[in-house]
C-alpha cells in the first residue's frame, strides 16, 4: 500500500479498524464543483422538472434543499411545490427559490472515480458500496493506540488524514465513521452529517448505540421499525435487550443479527470488490493558469508518483491518461493505449506531457494523471524499445478517459422515470 501512513503505527492492533467513508449529498456536491456559485445554495438533482416533462423524481437534494421538505426519491412535482425552481415563473422569493439540475451520471462517476482511487491508495482492504460509498479496513494502517496528548486514536488522525484528501484532491465533502467493525461504522458516519467525523473506540460501541432510534441499526427499515415498535422496541438499547427468542420468531435469523448489532456485535469482515482498475494522482492549482512551465512541472510531478504507485503495488498497465479541468469545472480527459502492459515511469511522463500538449494555451484549475487496464499479474511486460506512440481506435493514438464502473454503481430508472437507490447506499 502506497498511501501516507501517520506516525506511530502499531503492526498489531486489539480490535479492527473500520472506515465508512460516505459521500455527502454527492450528485449536489459534483454539480457545485463544476458551478461553485451553487456553494451554500439549494441543489436538488432530478428529473422531470422541465416544462412538459410528465415524470420526474428527485436523485438527491442538498441539506439546504432539505429544510424546503425536499428529500431523494421524491415526486418531482412535491419538490417543485415545496421548492420553486430559480429563473422559473413563481411568486417565490428569490430566497426560496432551488437550482434543480438533470442527473449527469458520467460526470458522477467521474468524480467518484477519482474518490475511490484515494481510498484505494488508503487502504489495502476497500468494499465499494455504491457511487457514493465504501468501507475501508484500516486495521494495518494505523491503531487504536491514542496520541501521546491524549487527544485523540490514531485511527482518528488517519480517518482525518483520508477525508482531508478527498476534500483537497477532489473538492467534495465526506462523512467519515470509524469503528470496530462495519455496522457501527455505518452508524457512525450518519451521525454527524454533513462533513463529520465520528469515531467510536471499542468497548464504547454499546454505549454509542443505545440512545439512537431503533431504525440507526444498520439493516432497520421503516417496515421492520415499526413491527419493532408494535414489540416496544423503539431505541437501539430496546433491540440489544430485547428477547432474542422473540426477535428470531418475529424476523426469523435476521432478528438474531440486528439483535447483535444493536448490542456492537458484527463479525463481518470487510471484503474488498476487486483490485483498483486504475491509479491517478491529481493537483489543483491556486488559481487557474495558462503557464506552460507549471503546467508541465506539476504534471510531471504527478506522472512519477503514479508509476510509483503502480511499481510499488507490482502493477503493470497499457494505458496512460490525463485529466485537464477547466474553469469553471469541464473536465477534459485524454488517454493513450500502449501495444502491451509496461512498467515505465519515463513512458508515464512522456506521454502525460504529450497528451497535455493540447491545453497548451489553455487556462487550467486542475490535472491529473492516470494509468488504467492495470495488471498484476507476474509475468513479462512488453517491449516498447523504440515505441513512436501506439494508435487507439480512434487512429490518432489518443481517446477519452472513460471509467469502467462496478454493477452496484448503477443508480436504475424504475417506473414513470423514479430513480431506485439500493438500501445499502443512496445519498447521503
Amino acid at each position: 500500500m502506497s498511501g501516507e501512513t501517520l506516525p506511530g503505527v502499531e503492526e498489531s492492533t486489539p480490535s479492527r479498524i473500520v472506515l465508512h467513508v460516505d459521500m455527502d449529498c454527492f450528485y449536489a456536491s459534483c454539480e457545485r464543483l463544476r458551478e461553485p456559485a451553487l456553494r451554500g445554495e439549494p441543489v436538488v438533482v432530478g428529473m422531470g422538472y422541465e416544462s412538459g416533462e410528465t415524470f420526474g423524481a428527485v436523485a438527491t437534494a442538498s441539506y439546504e434543499a432539505r429544510e424546503y421538505g425536499v428529500e431523494s426519491a421524491q415526486p418531482i412535482s412535491e419538490a417543485l411545490e415545496r421548492l420553486p425552481r430559480a429563473g422559473a415563473d413563481t411568486a417565490a422569493s428569490a430566497a426560496d427559490v432551488g437550482h434543480y439540475r438533470p442527473v449527469d451520471l458520467d460526470f458522477y462517476k467521474s468524480v467518484a472515480a477519482s474518490v475511490k482511487e484515494i481510498l484505494h491508495d488508503c487502504a489495502d482492504v476497500v468494499r465499494e458500496v455504491s457511487i457514493d460509498e465504501a468501507y475501508l479496513d484500516v486495521t494495518e494502517e494505523t491503531a487504536w493506540k491514542r496520541t501521546p496528548d491524549g487527544d485523540r486514536t490514531l485511527a482518528e488522525g488517519y480517518a482525518r488524514h483520508v477525508k482531508q484528501r478527498i476534500a483537497r484532491e477532489v473538492g467534495v465533502p465526506a462523512s467519515v465513521g470509524v469503528a470496530p467493525n462495519m455496522s457501527a461504522a455505518k452508524i457512525a458516519s450518519d451521525h454527524d452529517k454533513p462533513d463529520g467525523l465520528v469515531v467510536v473506540e471499542p468497548g464504547d460501541v454499546s454505549e454509542f448505540l443505545a440512545p439512537l432510534p431503533v431504525d440507526a441499526v444498520h439493516g432497520v427499515g421503516p417496515v421492520t421499525a415499526d413491527r419493532l415498535a408494535e414489540m416496544d422496541v423503539e431505541t437501539a438499547g430496546d433491540l440489544a435487550a430485547a428477547d432474542p427468542t422473540a426477535l428470531r420468531s418475529a424476523f426469523g435469523s435476521r432478528g438474531v443479527e440486528l439483535h447483535d448489532r444493536a448490542r456492537g456485535i458484527d463479525d463481518r469482515k470487510v471484503t474488498p470488490t476487486g483490485r483498483p482498475k486504475s491509479l491517478s494522482r491529481e493537483s489543483a492549482f491556486a488559481e487557474a493558469t495558462e503557464e506552460s512551465g507549471e503546467k508541465r512541472e506539476a504534471l510531471a510531478a504527478l506522472a512519477a508518483d503514479v508509476a510509483a504507485r503502480a511499481r510499488s503495488r507490482d502493477a503493470t498497465y497499457r494505458t496512460i491518461g490525463i485529466k485537464a479541468v477547466v474553469p469553471p469545472y469541464d473536465v477534459n480527459t485524454r488517454e493513450r493505449s500502449l501495444p502491451g502492459p509496461v512498467d515505465d515511469p519515463d513512458l508515464v511522463e512522456e506521454v502525460a506531457l504529450e497528451l497535455l500538449s493540447e491545453f497548451d494555451d489553455v487556462a487550467v484549475r486542475k490535472l491529473g494523471v492516470r494509468v488504467s487496464n492495470l495488471s498484476f499479474a507476474s509475468g513479462e511486460q512488453s517491449r516498447l524499445d523504440g515505441w513512436d506512440g501506439a494508435a487507439a481506435d480512434d487512429g490518432a493514438g489518443v481517446a477519452r478517459w472513460s471509467e469502467p464502473i462496478d454493477e452496484d454503481d448503477a443508480v436504475n430508472a424504475g417506473p414513470e422515470g423514479q430513480l431506485s437507490f439500493d438500501d445499502l447506499g443512496g445519498e447521503g
